[in-house]
């Protein structure tokens, strides 16, 4: 059975509080999500003091301070608490990931022990990023939001040029707008993504609700992405748009179930419904009495349950034939 890996995506909705990273922790194990991911970042490495903020960012905020300098260091995490989020993983035995958004990042990450880089949907233009990236980590997951065909492709060029392999390489469909209406959703892109580059696919999710994730896993996806929060309501940029933590474990139910559901992809009876094979399907039957000797014909034979006798796809092959003894009505034939 093919089994899709689950990123539950805390992200910055620690606030920046440890003991809220702890918790995010224990949800996401709770919920059997296989990873939990924050962000590793330096404000001052990251954006230029005078950009605002994303129009969600604002909304979700309010606070009147539309710097997203200020935002983002609040939300930092110190390399202490990497160190406490990397030992509660382990208590827990959930196992860890984080998005680096700058060369340092990149480097303390990998002295960490992580082994797969996520890349944003914000770095996929950024070629030095890239090529650190490819460099650092064996395995790669990068996101594509508000991409175009193009941008992905060169970004996967990019990648494979720096040392990266094709096959340790998963691209993930995205839509980078908090929460993404449905009708910019377009899920079928993931498709287009794996055809056009003959790639591995997922999806990350930034939609309200569990149903896109989950459609995205019938249509191939490998990978899925989503964030989760404590508490919806809490303060922070990226909280309106999370799972809470019920949401986020019937989700990964949602998605187990599907996985199973989509079996090997081979046409065969269940080993459940083999039983009712004899129940439900029929034989040739007499339609009446028949007596030895008697020629089987379309007046004195019939279809009908159980499927036991001679299967009814053979029913040329006993017409015209001679009973070999008397046979009452309903009786199953047998030559």
């Amino acid at each position: 059975m093919k089994r899709t890996l689950i990123i539950a995506e805390a992200g910055v909705n620690h606030n920046g509080s440890i003991e809220n990273a702890f918790k995010l922790i224990d949800a996401a194990k709770a919920a059997d999500a296989d990873y939990v991911k924050f962000q590793t970042f330096k404000a001052d490495k990251l954006v230029n003091k005078t950009v605002q903020k994303a129009d969600y960012q604002k909304a979700n905020l309010n606070d009147g301070d539309n710097s997203q300098y200020n935002m983002l260091k609040k939300l930092e995490l110190t390399e202490h608490m990497h160190d406490e989020i990397l030992r509660h993983c382990k208590e827990v035995d959930i196992k860890f990931l984080s998005t680096p958004f700058d060369q340092d990042s990149i480097v303390f990450l990998k002295s960490l022990g992580v082994v797969i880089g996520k890349i944003p949907s914000g770095e996929i233009t950024n070629l030095p990023y890239l090529r650190h990236m490819a460099q650092a980590f064996p395995q790669l997951i990068m996101s594509t939001g508000m991409c175009t065909m193009d941008d992905v492709k060169n970004a996967v060029n990019a990648l494979i040029a720096a040392g990266a392999k094709k096959e340790n390489i998963t691209v993930l469909h995205c839509n980078t707008e908090y929460p993404t209406p449905m009708k910019d959703v377009n899920l079928k892109a993931m498709l287009n993504i794996k055809e056009e580059l003959g790639i591995e696919i997922g999806y990350s999710d930034h939609t309200m609700g569990i149903e896109v994730p989950v459609a995205a896993v019938a249509l191939g996806a490998t990978i899925i992405e989503k964030h989760f929060t404590l508490d919806r309501t809490m303060e922070g940029p990226d909280h309106p748009a999370s799972l809470e933590p019920g949401e986020l474990k019937e989700m990964v139910k949602s998605i187990r179930n599907i996985d199973m559901a989509l079996g090997e992809g081979f046409k065969i009876p269940s080993e459940s419904e083999k039983k009712n094979i004899e129940i439900v399907r029929k034989s040739i039957v007499a339609g009446r009495d028949i007596v030895k000797g008697e020629v089987f014909s379309e007046e004195n034979l019939t279809v009908k349950r159980p499927g036991t006798g001679i299967s009814p796809m053979n029913w040329d092959g006993v017409i015209g034939k001679t009973a070999a003894r008397d046979f009452k009505s309903d009786e199953i034939i047998s030559l």
